[in-house]
């Protein structure tokens, strides 16, 4: 075992040197019997697998059981093919691998990590397999589960941006499942059963829903093999139903949420985008000069740098399979709340209005440009990227042609995408902070303030 983790570490240690001669990934597809969509890329420079199975499963799918999507990942090595977590554990750490799950808005995906040495490698993945295709939810686990679920639910009432966040979707997305909380709420929490995680399970976790993406020290033969060993061990089942169309908005609307602190949080936003859709370079570009580009930016250096108003403020893009959010935050002092937010609204509507300048779009290709490579340089970086193009279905040379297409764009392009996309009179403000008694006439529900613009 000490040979297996020193190679390991030396391993790791070199696998700087060989990112910086990692030519772009070509990324090849196929489809098993089965239904399961398969990517795959050939890394030989390191005897190193990478592997990720994707499942169109995460929150968005909960329905009424607020949660499930986020205990059934988390529980799914904690008991399988009659090994306890321990024995699970042991399984993979006596070879050398890393194994780890995850649930997310869309998705929920199951990873493996092990060196290519044939007995280990084949151990790894046997483990793997078992844990995906059999587990056994154990009462206990589930149980504990549920409590650190709720504990954490406890604790987010005393986290200011937590309640922000959630405020932000649950407004931002009333009616469609993208509203769901991905940690529940205390009642879905306290109701579910484990034949919940079991129905959801047996829903999702499926070849036809799936998407595995393979990257490592294997040739096309090998990878085949074991996408057929993964597609074999699960259900054919079907692809989870197109989720419903996100709906803009079409008034401006304030939330305000009363809570003891001196600070206030703020989410600023609205529906912005999918996945693959023609604006998203440009949307990409355009943000990183308002507000994904840190101390380059401009609502930065209105917002922190020239007023002091705020420690930090950004803006993103999240797209998905339908509109994902557009956000605008920043946390600041109470009574700076309403100058702090003009800023940030004045700033974007000039943005919409001019784009930017010719300047900050070169300095900003070239921040993206430049960084690109680093995200891309190990094969887990590659193996999750590769996993989101299958998923969504991006074209194969997504990244091969990504850079390029950052170089391409000019000003007028981000300024087109952006009065497209970006409509700042009908924006979702949540403020969660010490709110005054007196709401100039806002009609209060329960612990909110709401205002309609």
């Amino acid at each position: 075992m000490m040979v297996i983790l020193r190679r390991f570490m030396v391993l790791l240690l070199t696998s700087l040197w060989f990112s910086v001669v990692h030519a772009a990934p070509q990324i090849e597809h196929w489809i098993t019997d089965k239904g399961l969509r398969v990517y795959y890329v050939a890394a030989p420079e390191l005897p190193m697998l990478d592997m990720r199975v994707v499942f169109a499963a995460g929150s968005s799918r909960d329905d009424t059981t607020a949660g499930v999507s986020m205990l059934t990942s988390g529980i799914l090595n904690k008991g399988a093919a009659k090994m306890n977590a321990d024995q699970i554990a042991e399984g993979f750490e006596s070879v050398g691998a890393k194994y780890s799950a995850g649930s997310g808005l869309e998705r929920s995906w199951l990873t493996l990590r092990t060196i290519t040495l044939e007995k280990e490698m084949g151990a790894a993945i046997d483990t793997w397999l078992k844990v995906l295709s059999q587990p056994e939810f154990p009462e206990k686990d589930f149980e504990r589960s549920k409590k650190q679920a709720l504990i954490g639910l406890e604790a987010e009432k005393q986290d200011p941006s937590s309640i922000a966040r959630k405020a932000f979707y649950k407004h931002l997305y009333l009616g469609h499942p993208y509203a769901s909380p991905k940690n529940g709420s205390e009642d879905s929490i306290k109701n579910m059963t484990i034949e919940d995680l079991r129905t959801f399970y047996s829903t999702f976790y499926v070849a036809k829903n799936g998407v595995l993406a393979i990257v490592g020290d294997v040739d096309r033969k090998e990878a085949e093999a074991i996408a057929n060993r993964v597609s074999e061990v699960l259900p054919e089942g079907q692809v989870a139903a197109a989720l419903p169309e996100v709906k803009p908005l079409t008034e401006a609307k304030t939330i305000r949420i009363d809570f003891p602190s001196t600070q206030s949080h703020i989410y600023i936003g609205q529906p912005g985008n999918k996945r693959g859709d023609k604006d998203y370079f440009s949307l990409y570009l355009g943000n990183h000069v308002l507000g994904g580009g840190g101390f380059t930016s401009r609502l930065m250096k209105e917002i922190r740098v020239k007023r002091g108003f705020a420690y930090s403020v950004y803006s993103y893009f999240q797209p998905q399979k339908e509109l994902g959010p557009y956000v605008i935050g920043m946390q600041t002092k109470n009574e700076q709340v309403a100058e702090a937010i003009e800023v940030a609204n004045t700033e974007l509507k000039q943005f919409i209005e001019k784009g930017p300048s010719e300047d900050e779009l070169v300095q900003s290709q070239k921040n993206i440009t430049g960084g690109f490579p680093l995200r891309t340089a190990s094969n887990a970086d590659i193996v999750s990227y590769v996993a989101m193009i299958g998923f969504y279905g991006l074209p194969l040379d997504y990244l091969n042609t990504f850079s390029q297409k950052i170089e391409s764009l000019k000003t007028i392009d981000i300024s087109a995408a952006f009065k497209r996309r970006v409509h700042p009179d009908s924006m979702l403000t949540i403020i969660v902070g010490k709110q005054e008694d007196k709401t100039n006439g806002e009609k209060k529900e329960s612990k909110e303030t709401v205002s309609i613009q």
